[in-house]
């Protein structure tokens, strides 16, 4: 008889088996195992529809923003003056300075502007204060670019959108976002105070949020669960079309054993498992992505046409390619065929 030293191998073994064999725990085994019990229940063939294809987010060199520069006379000028501006120019034209990550460039290019500011005054050349305040006036206008560039031009984004890490979990402790989701809260904040030119805001907590979206990959699996959603919702309302539209469930509105074991589907599966999936990624997409689609929407003036498209698809909520506006009409296309098949048969759901 084995001793329990067996046992002790085994019995971890068996539990990620039998765990292995729940189609349930993961999200594209669980959605498919969904059509494929509608169509069990209807008596009818599951049709397995291909996932429709999302986008990674574009090129870096295709985010990212030529800032402009300012005329070298300008800062020559400047190094005649005992003011604090003169040391943020030679930051900038350090060694260091000349290969600044764009998050450090927007902070320079809003130290630029409160220096020179704090310098005009002490100017008595009238031309130089004048240049001076056309070199201020220019780093104004040329800031929205900068802060562009530190969030969406940032290499950090791209492990945060990434489509390789496949779905949003099923049934995770907590919840998967909260820190991501105070992070963004917080960087529109100051992009929308920045944008309004409102430079006392701090950016300390900016890198840390960089370094988060570098350990994260939530917004793509929110994405692939949103497609895989979509074209699972559609299969299941394409059967229980098919359903409504054929055979009745029931006659005379009298209901019998096929449609109890329907309506047992129903609450045992679409309301038990499916529906706290579908909650979870409407609260990642609540918490995540529509801020997401604020920080883009924020900056809307600036963004590149090779961005746009993929904003209008991924981010938005109401484009005419937006997966998310799929997404609604597929969960209500869904939910509205369910009640009228067990309408059929006075079991509609609500009533």
């Amino acid at each position: 008889m084995p001793g329990t030293g067996f046992f002790r191998i085994v019995t971890p073994v068996l539990a990620l088996l039998l765990a292995g064999c729940n189609p349930f725990s993961d999200a594209r085994p669980m959605m498919d195992e969904y059509v494929e019990r509608v169509a069990r229940v209807l008596e009818t063939d599951p049709q397995l529809s291909d996932i429709g294809s999302a986008s990674q987010l574009p090129r870096r060199r295709d985010r990212v923003l030529t800032m402009p520069e300012l005329d070298m006379g300008v800062l020559d000028f400047l190094s005649l003056y005992g003011c604090e501006l003169q040391y943020v120019v030679g930051e900038k034209n350090s060694v260091m300075g000349r290969v600044m990550q764009p998050l450090n460039r927007l902070r320079y290019e809003i130290r630029f502007i409160e220096a020179a500011r704090d310098c005009l005054p002490g100017i008595e050349d009238e031309d130089f204060s004048e240049e001076l305040g056309e070199a201020i006036k220019s780093k104004l206008e040329s800031l929205p670019i900068a802060i562009w560039n530190a969030t969406w031009g940032v290499e950090e984004v791209e492990k945060l959108f990434t489509l390789a890490k496949g779905y949003y979990p099923v049934a995770a402790d907590g919840n998967p976002v909260s820190d991501l989701a105070l992070d963004i809260d917080s960087l529109n904040a100051a992009v929308a105070r920045l944008r309004a030119e409102d430079l006392a805001v701090s950016l300390d907590f900016a890198g840390d949020v960089h370094q988060r979206w570098q350990a994260e990959y939530r917004v793509g699996q929110l994405i692939n669960s949103a497609l895989l959603l979509t074209a699972r919702l559609q299969d299941g309302t394409e059967l229980l079309k098919q359903r409504i539209e054929g055979r009745p469930l029931c006659l005379n509105g009298q209901s019998n054993n096929q449609s109890d074991i329907v309506q047992n589907t129903f609450f045992s599966v679409y309301i038990e498992k499916i529906q706290p999936y579908m909650s979870a990624v409407r609260q990642g997409r609540t918490e995540l992505i529509e801020p997401f689609e604020r920080l883009a929407e924020l900056q809307a003036d600036i963004m590149p046409d090779s961005f746009a498209g993929w904003y209008e698809r991924h981010l938005s909520q109401d484009a005419e390619t937006s997966l998310w506006r799929k997404l609604d009409v597929a969960m209500m296309d869904h939910t509205g065929a369910w009640q009228d098949l067990l309408g059929q048969c006075g079991l509609r759901p609500g009533t």
